[in-house]
């Protein structure tokens, strides 16, 4: 039986983290904007899908969506201090890059049933101007197992925050817009993933389209 909501103790670090830390960051040192909040569910099983320019993209998400969401985050990030106990608040679990991860598949698949959002990057990896050019299924995959809507969000700016050799991130402006929900798929049929993929590609592009 699927829960309506994240669990009790999960919420509890999400609004401490957010509201001490995140949303500070966001909306004075990164002078944030956020379009759209209001679309967001919030309770029941979500997919967030959106594009990906900088490790800092899953908190500000989370923050923008008003609940927590768990993202399959790349092996190296846990290995981190600070962003690795950041990202976990919010549900973060490891994916192997580079690999067909079906633990990381059924851990978002288990998140979804205990009542979360879960986050998944549309292409996978970091993009350097913030588009999504190279979407993959994973997203359309997982919506169509768990019976879950997708929410298209884009990021504007976030490629910008962080500078190699950099110890502080750059006070640049960024932008979340948060699309309108999609239906999931009605069956794990490889087309049907594709084409529902590139909705959510198109989506997010349009609203990165729309600038700061």
């Amino acid at each position: 039986m699927t829960k309506s909501r994240e669990p009790f103790a999960s919420l509890l670090l999400y609004h401490a983290f957010k509201w001490s830390v995140v949303n500070p960051m966001l909306r004075v040192y990164f002078r944030g904007k956020v379009y759209g909040a209001e679309k967001v569910p919030l309770s029941g099983p979500l997919v967030v899908v959106s594009n990906h320019a900088s490790n800092y993209d899953p908190p500000i998400i989370s923050n923008c969506v008003r609940r927590p969401v768990a993202y399959m985050a790349k092996e190296e990030l846990f290995k981190i201090p600070v962003l690795k106990q950041a990202i976990e608040l919010y549900g973060a679990y490891p994916v192997s890059r580079g690999s067909a991860d079906r633990a990381a598949i059924r851990a978002a698949l288990k998140y979804l049933d205990e009542g979360w959002a879960v986050g998944v990057f549309l292409q996978g990896t970091r993009t350097l101007d913030g588009r999504v050019t190279d979407p993959k299924r994973g997203a359309a995959l997982i919506a169509a197992k768990a019976k879950a809507p997708l929410l298209p969000v884009c990021l504007w700016g976030t490629q910008e925050i962080e500078q190699k050799g950099a110890l502080l991130p750059r006070a640049v402006p960024v932008t979340v817009r948060i699309g309108d929900l999609i239906e999931p798929p009605s069956s794990t049929d490889k087309e049907e993933l594709e084409a529902l993929t590139q909705k959510c590609a198109v989506a997010i592009n349009a609203l990165h389209e729309l600038g700061r």
